[in-house]
């Protein structure tokens, strides 16, 4: 049986960040995701953790296999853009940041074809 902390971990993998960095996005106390291991989440905990993972929190619970019930297929979402903020531990300009938006897009709608 897969618990909510293990659908976390797994998510959290997945897109390349630690927990420490979902916790925090999500605006939660020091390592309260941890705690969720043996406890139970407030459910507006729970949606935030859900929000910054882009998921639903019926994924997040095992209700259901499908990580998000509606994605744009046309943006990046927001996680993506986030991520982009720093290369190697140094921010990245605001203008490269627009180019590298620009082609990200660029390859995105290659793979549509």
């Amino acid at each position: 049986m897969t618990t909510l902390y293990d659908r976390i971990k797994e998510i959290s993998n997945k897109k390349g960040v630690s927990i420490d960095y979902v916790n925090d996005k999500a605006g939660l106390s020091n390592k309260a995701i941890y705690g969720w291991k043996k406890s139970t989440p407030k459910a507006d905990n729970l949606q935030k953790v859900a929000d910054v993972l882009h998921v639903s929190t019926d994924y997040l619970l095992g209700r259901t296999d499908e990580m998000n019930l509606a994605q744009s297929n046309n943006e990046l979402s927001g996680f993506d853009e986030e991520i982009m903020m720093a290369f190697d531990g140094k921010p990245i300009p605001d203008e490269d940041k627009e180019k590298l938006l620009e082609f990200a897009r660029f390859l995105k709608s290659q793979r549509g074809r």
